[in-house]
């Protein structure tokens, strides 16, 4: 498919994990849809959980369609993927992403990595590059919500950024955050 017009190509990148796999990280694009339900599928139980609040079975058809349209300043998602065994077409294994809030210069992040990539630095990547992307699009702070079991990104999150508030409301811990120094 061809790339949307507005799509910015300069997010594209390779970057290589902690275990020396290289991936390539690039901006979602309308044709994902499907790669993001298949992505999906993949997820355990409680991936899903912590990404979602709910195990889904399968990831709904028209969020997937909403999830995989952005307008790449307002809503941006970064996706990772990587060709196992050399497959013709490439896998999703994560995707960071930010849209809009009601706050201004203020986005909610989200972020998901398949089970056998989570703890290869990832989560770090996706989250350092998608800071660097918002920032560039007139972000200064972000929101993200996570339940308190999900220790990988509540340390994510202290260790790379700089927290400016935190508080838990019915069972899941709100974190208002901005880029760390230097990152």
């Amino acid at each position: 498919m061809a790339e949307p017009a507005d799509y910015p190509k300069e997010l594209e990148k390779g970057v290589r994990l902690k275990d020396g796999t290289r991936v390539r990280l690039r901006p979602i694009r309308p044709d994902d849809d499907s790669r993001l339900v298949a992505m999906h599928s993949r997820l355990s139980r409680d991936t899903q959980y912590q990404r979602f609040f709910a195990a889904l079975r399968r990831l709904p058809p028209d969020w997937a369609h909403d999830f995989a349209n952005v307008d790449y300043h307002r809503r941006l998602a970064l996706v990772a993927e990587s060709r196992p065994g050399g497959t013709e077409e490439p896998l999703l294994i994560g995707v960071g992403r930010y849209e809009p809030t009601d706050e201004e210069n203020t986005a909610e992040v989200a972020f998901v990595v398949e089970d056998p990539w989570q703890d290869k630095g990832l989560g770090t990547i996706l989250l350092l590059e998608l800071l660097r992307a918002a920032e560039a699009r007139g972000m200064r702070r972000f929101r993200a919500y996570v339940l308190p079991d999900n220790e990988r990104m509540l340390r994510l999150l202290s260790r790379h950024t700089h927290i400016l508030e935190r508080k838990t409301e019915g069972g899941v811990k709100e974190i208002l955050f901005a880029r760390g120094p230097g990152r």
